[in-house]
């Protein structure tokens, strides 16, 4: 049996409804206004047409309701684009409070991907239905871009900081997983699978999978196999400061400048510990750049992001 032609893949996530009206409403707009453009270069070289050689073209006074008219209506349709697209993209950028986030590291040419609760996959991702999904993204090489064509969602992956998008699967089924950036010698082969389940299945998943540690306790090893903890604790005279409670709170640097701990700031500090000193210490961390993965420095970032539902000793 033949596959049913589709002009566009399958609606599968909250936003994908969004998008593609949008697309389409664009399209019948550029259609209607290429026929028109056409028809009336047509009407006006047969109408206006110079009969004879010794004719002479009677002067057409201008129309101010015309100009007027192909003014206002263009603008009036290119702002209706420009709002409707601009809410869909902080929409689509914006992710809810609640999302259920998972990391994701790209390299040549696969994607490694890390559940919050221990599970890894390799080029494929398992998600419940009606959950809105976060992706936090790294990549350990080149720029990758994570493109599911179903979710109507894709998203640069960029080197040297993190990126973030989010989607909530509406359909369960398996939908294809691209990379949409060319990334090299076997770019084409870097596809996957997102694996969409309902909520029981997905639980399911995850208690018989094998899970080994969380994400967090395996940042917490790692934060101390580095002895990080030596020098960031809650004691008087730390040489650094304590990272209980710091991500997403504001920063004050010794420049005086402030900055929140989020996500890349926490990797910078890590990777580059000079460029952004705290107030009130020395710059005296040594750098860890190229001596910890990617995918070790999500796990200890997760571990600082945990310090903050506990209570500070």
């Amino acid at each position: 049996m033949e596959k049913e032609f589709r002009f566009l893949p399958e609606q599968a996530s909250r936003i994908a409804g969004q998008v593609d009206l949008l697309y389409y409403f664009l399209i019948a707009v550029s259609i209607f206004f290429v026929v028109l453009i056409f028809f009336l270069i047509y009407i006006f070289a047969v109408r206006y047409r110079r009969r004879s050689e010794d004719e002479v073209p009677r002067q057409i006074p201008g129309l101010l309701q015309l100009e007027l008219a192909w003014s206002l209506i263009p603008f009036g349709l290119t702002m209706i684009v420009f709002v409707w697209g601009a809410k869909l993209y902080f929409d689509t950028y914006t992710p809810p409070d609640d999302a259920l986030e998972i990391y994701v590291v790209g390299k040549q040419w696969m994607w490694h991907i890390q559940h919050p609760t221990g599970q890894r996959e390799i080029n494929e991702l398992h998600i419940p239905t009606g959950q809105a999904i976060k992706l936090t993204m790294a990549t350990e090489d080149v720029i990758h871009s994570f493109y599911i064509p179903a979710f109507r969602v894709k998203k640069d992956v960029v080197p040297g900081r993190y990126t973030t998008m989010w989607f909530e699967a509406t359909k369960a089924g398996e939908y294809h997983l691209f990379c949409a950036e060319y990334c090299g010698t076997k770019h084409s082969q870097m596809v996957g699978t997102v694996v969409v389940m309902e909520p029981m299945q997905y639980q399911n998943w995850l208690s018989g999978g094998d899970t080994g540690e969380s994400l967090a306790a395996a940042g917490e090893k790692k934060f101390q196999q580095l002895a990080c903890n030596t020098c960031h604790t809650d004691k008087p005279g730390a040489r650094g400061p304590s990272l209980v409670g710091i991500f997403g709170s504001t920063v004050r640097l010794q420049t005086g400048d402030k900055v929140i701990a989020d996500q890349n700031y926490l990797r910078e500090s890590i990777l580059n510990p000079k460029t952004k000193v705290v107030a009130g210490f020395e710059p005296i961390m040594p750098t860890f750049q190229g001596q910890i993965s990617e995918a070790a420095l999500l796990q200890i970032i997760a571990y600082i992001q945990s310090l903050e539902r506990r209570e500070p000793q």
